[in-house]
């Protein structure tokens, strides 16, 4: 029986997070996920008298053809999907996976090689689309985050479906703060890290980039950084596994990283000179996301969560700052991860996850 919540996901992935318009070209793309997925997809940017483009992946395919990589081959790839993109108005990206570990016994090298071949792609859709991308449910989703199927899925389209439109005047206040603020302090857990955001806008996130949403980031001033951060929610990247992650910094580059696989962190580091350098910080609340799940989009809106990404910044809130590689790395301040505190300028922000201004209390959980 099809479940209509699918095409209400649909209708706000094409009308809301998109705005799609008559006569623009949406490329969909779709990774290991229900036909009736993209089938909904289709019909409902047709319903806006746009035009639908359809890519289809499969993980374990991906996986066999990376690790055989060659540059001559990704260089064809990449310029194909770019040649595509270009022509793109809207793109749509939903991934499914049912191993979130399925790269993981791809060579770091070709790994390396496929993000930087890649990148100029992801950029194109970043800044020059209008663009918005999510997970779909599945059972080792559901392992992760500690959940039945069934009570996973649930909760899958209650954060998804939540009324973003709700939050954006907390929204609006967060970057207005973020964008008028020189200097951030940071402190909680083995936290201590400052660094300036001086002439940088903060830029809110409420369900048009990314599903689920609940964020608002900008960067910091590329070589300000100073201090030490340790992130306590676990991630995966390029297909790893990684827990325990602690960066030092001087003038705005990692000098130090270590974690539970130390080795694999700094090979990810060491992909471009940019990696080492962090090019977005951002401030999570979606009220419905309270555990990470080792899933990087559900993760970062963490509520009373911040992440702290090294590699490429993004063009609206640019740093200058240029990698293959962007990896949000998050730390929950809540009180059972902790606590901690973010100010601006000396002003106290957040306390143990929670906003203190009182224009941001509705983003408070």
């Amino acid at each position: 029986m099809h479940d209509p919540r699918i095409d209400e996901l649909a209708r706000q992935l094409v009308r809301y997070s998109t705005a799609t318009k008559k006569g623009e070209k949406v490329l969909i793309e779709l990774f290991d996920v229900p036909e009736e997925v993209g089938i909904a997809l289709i019909r409902e940017v047709r319903a806006a008298k746009a035009t639908p483009f359809i890519n289809i992946h499969n993980a374990k395919i991906s996986r066999e053809l990376a690790r055989g990589a060659t540059e001559e081959q990704y260089g064809i790839i990449a310029g194909t999907a770019m040649h595509q993109m270009k022509s793109m108005d809207c793109y749509i990206a939903i991934r499914g996976s049912h191993n979130v570990n399925e790269l993981s016994d791809v060579p770091a090298k070709n790994m390396q090689m496929l993000s930087a071949k890649m990148r100029p792609v992801l950029n194109q859709r970043v800044n020059k689309t209008r663009w918005c991308v999510l997970r779909w449910p599945h059972p080792s989703m559901a392992q992760s985050a500690g959940m039945s199927t069934e009570a996973f899925e649930d909760f899958y389209f209650r954060v998804c479906l939540l009324d973003y439109a709700k939050l954006k005047p907390a929204m609006n206040a967060l970057a207005k703060l973020m964008t008028k603020a020189k200097d951030v302090h940071i402190m909680g857990p083995g936290t201590d890290l400052r660094f300036s955001i001086a002439g940088i806008p903060g830029i809110p996130c409420g369900g048009s980039h990314n599903i689920p949403d609940g964020e608002c980031f900008t960067a910091p001033v590329k070589h300000s950084v100073e201090g030490v951060i340790s992130y306590n929610a676990p991630s995966i990247y390029q297909g790893i596994a990684f827990d325990n992650v602690k960066f030092e910094f001087k003038q705005g580059k990692i000098v130090k990283a270590t974690a539970n696989n130390t080795k694999a962190i700094n090979k990810i580091l060491d992909t471009d000179e940019g990696a080492r350098y962090i090019g977005e910080f951002a401030i999570g609340f979606n009220p419905h996301i309270k555990d990470p799940m080792r899933d990087i989009l559900f993760d970062e809106k963490i509520a009373g969560s911040f992440h702290f990404t090294p590699g490429q910044a993004y063009e609206v809130a640019d740093n200058t700052n240029r990698s293959s590689v962007h990896w949000d790395l998050v730390n929950i301040q809540r009180p059972e991860y902790g606590g901690g505190e973010i100010r601006f300028d000396g002003q106290l922000i957040r306390r143990n996850g929670q906003f203190v201004p009182k224009a941001l209390h509705p983003l408070n959980y």
